[in-house]
């Protein structure tokens, strides 16, 4: 059975190649939901214009559907609420050096 940490862990190898960051420690993920063998992911980009998003999304899925066990992955793309910097975690505002 698949668990929230088992994506969280998968997520933290998505880069976002600009910033070097993974997507969870950006604070790029809004939801994880997770039913039976399917696992729903809300999420965000730090820029409406980012150039990567198409990129991110592909590795994000691809590494939801390595999790054995895992048959569907669904993650939609929102906009509202905005990303704002408040939303890296302490890790992540130290390694920038924020």
């Amino acid at each position: 059975m698949v668990n929230e940490s088992d994506v969280i862990e998968a997520l933290k190898t998505v880069i976002d190649p600009e910033i070097g960051l993974d997507v969870i420690n950006l604070g790029l993920v809004y939801e994880i939901k997770i039913e039976d063998d399917s696992i729903y992911v809300k999420m965000t980009m730090t820029t409406p214009g980012c150039p990567l998003t198409a990129w991110i999304l592909a590795d994000a899925e691809n590494k939801l559907r390595n999790i054995p066990g895992v048959k569907d992955v669904r993650i939609d793309l929102v906009w509202d609420p905005p990303w704002s910097v408040d939303r890296i975690s302490d890790e992540a505002r130290k390694l920038l050096g924020l």
